[in-house]
């Protein structure tokens, strides 16, 4: 395909224009230039400087821009607020809408050869679909961003490497999710591309896996890195990110207080931008600030807020992931019927290559329900099934957990030597958390 900007393509063009302005050559070409300079120029055996791309512009009618792109005049900053307007609408909450705005844009963002705007549009496309868990598609929409920005300086292409991290993440691929996170901190730290946006959104990205790998002290340290970084970061959509996956390594280390004080400014923060999944997301992870704090009630009004956001945004993967998190409060409240009803409906939306770590909880939260109910068939059924996807996922931490209710389950139905394997397999996992699946901790941002 000819380049725009190739003296063939531009003399045609010039061409084109002088005969549909009804302009002789020499008219054209006139004071500054000859008939035969023109004619030389619209064959393309010459390429034309750009004060004689001006020259012809101004002769023309037509902008700089257009006569030597070929693009329709403000045609970039056109797309450009119809980006905005379709990152508004994803995130007002109609991802359907968002996602037909995104393609439109993509179409014509390739017809006209604007990369930087085929990128974002990629982006927009690879969020709408991570939003109605198509986890996929949205990773082969951010490869294809990336691909288009293989120019580019890194920091550019850091949201679609996050986003493509995120899918293989929520996919319960939690290995490769930390190592194209981690990979990534590293070339920006040692290359000296300290950008502050690209650097919050990793650290921000990076805690979520860490905490289900049971890597509590590096996410602690990513949560510090992503503090000290907020006051540079120029987008406030991630400074409030930050803050809500600040506030779960904050609840590790027992700090309820300000974990809940951190999520209240994400909350604010998105509550001003109308950013209404990453609210959702808020009232979720406040629910489970409370019932980490054994305020049942509370917890269950927050997840119910997210469930209802989340379920109006048709963000059917993260919806799954709410409900396991409200079954187990409502659990907990002696509401053992109505979780073990949800679980199930929700089992079919999750599995091994779809929120694995979600639904490895809901499997041991069936389990612990047949166990009280007195079933150990179904007990044991469940906990093996979720012992396999916390296997497949490298989720230590939960691991080590399920190893001890399996155990027990075992030895209370006389099976010892059964049992002291699934206790030796949970200690594995707990005497290093997180260091049996991570190499060296990623270089350091200068703070």
């Amino acid at each position: 395909m000819a380049k725009r900007d190739d003296p063939e393509t531009i003399g045609r063009r010039v061409q084109r224009l002088r005969r549909e302005q009804g302009l002789t050559q020499r008219q054209l070409a006139e004071p500054a230039y000859t008939p035969a300079y023109v004619s030389t120029l619209e064959a393309g055996r010459v390429r034309p400087s750009d004060e004689a791309l001006r020259h012809l512009a101004e002769r023309l009618g037509v902008a700089f821009d257009e006569l030597a792109t070929g693009r329709p005049a403000h045609l970039a900053t056109d797309l450009r607020l119809r980006l905005t307007e379709a990152q508004r609408t994803l995130t007002g909450g109609d991802t359907g809408n968002a996602a037909e705005q995104y393609a439109r844009l993509l179409t014509e963002a390739e017809e006209h050869e604007l990369t930087e705007v085929e990128a974002d549009a990629l982006l927009g496309l690879g969020e709408c679909a991570l939003e109605s868990g198509e986890l996929a598609t949205g990773r082969e929409y951010f490869e294809r961003s990336e691909r288009t920005l293989a120019d580019a300086p890194l920091p550019a292409r850091v949201p679609a490497l996050r986003g493509r991290a995120v899918s293989h993440y929520l996919a319960g691929e939690l290995r490769y999710a930390v190592y194209l996170l981690e990979s990534t901190l590293d070339e920006l730290n040692r290359g000296g591309l300290h950008d502050p946006d690209a650097l919050l959104l990793l650290y921000a990205s990076v805690i979520g896996p860490y905490m289900d790998m049971g890597a509590h002290a590096r996410a602690a340290q990513a949560a510090e890195f992503a503090l000290a970084l907020a006051p540079q970061a120029g987008d406030p959509a991630l400074v409030a990110r930050m803050h809500r996956s600040v506030a779960r390594t904050l609840l590790a280390e027992g700090r309820i207080a300000e974990a809940d004080a951190s999520l209240a400014k994400a909350a604010e923060l998105y509550r001003h931008l109308q950013l209404r999944t990453e609210l959702a997301n808020c009232h979720w992870m406040r629910g489970y600030v409370y019932a980490q704090n054994g305020e049942l009630e509370r917890a269950e009004e927050e997840l119910r807020a997210a469930q209802d956001m989340l379920t109006a945004r048709r963000a059917a993967l993260y919806t799954s992931q709410v409900v396991v998190e409200l079954a187990d409060v409502l659990h907990r409240r002696g509401k053992s019927e109505e979780a073990g009803d949800l679980l199930r409906q929700v089992l079919g939306d999750l599995h091994s290559e779809r929120g694995a770590v979600h639904a490895a909880a809901a499997h041991r939260l069936l389990g612990i329900i047949a166990e009280d109910t007195r079933d150990t068939e179904a007990a044991e059924e469940h906990y093996v099934r979720a012992l396999s996807l916390l296997e497949r996922a490298g989720a230590a931490g939960d691991l080590a957990d399920l190893c001890r209710l399996l155990g027990d389950l075992l030895r209370r139905t006389g099976r010892v030597e059964a049992a002291l394997d699934a206790y030796r397999t949970g200690l594995g996992h707990r005497t290093a958390p997180g260091t049996t699946t991570l190499g060296p901790a990623p270089a350091q941002p200068p703070l």
